[in-house]
């Protein structure tokens, strides 16, 4: 069953608010700036990971340096979902942020 406009607006404010609290609580140098639905995180090092919400398809699109990726959300899981690895949306941002700014962050509520 597809996302009515309404809950995946909600699920969507709910995630990015988790994102930016955990990067809040993190004691990371960096940029956090919501606006028009696109979250973007600006590292100490100039990389973005950037995390926007694709209304018309009902998906959460994240870019990285590492690449683009597309999660649909899973309603029995809970959870948002890459669409090509399976991968979790928590697990991916853990690994990106290794990646980018060179520190584990836990996102294991995503």
């Amino acid at each position: 069953m597809s996302l009515t406009e309404a809950r995946f607006h909600d699920l969507l404010d709910s995630v990015q608010e988790a994102v930016e609290d955990i990067f809040d609580e993190s004691g990371l140098d960096i940029d956090l700036e919501n606006s028009a639905g696109v979250l973007t995180v600006r590292f100490d090092n100039g990389s973005q990971l950037i995390l926007s919400r694709q209304e018309p398809l009902r998906q959460l699109w994240v870019a990285a340096r590492s690449g683009g990726f597309h999660f649909d959300y899973d309603e029995n899981e809970g959870l948002w979902i890459c669409d090509t690895s399976d991968e979790p949306l928590g697990e991916l941002l853990a690994r990106v942020t290794l990646e980018q700014a060179g520190e584990h962050i836990e996102f294991d509520e995503l």
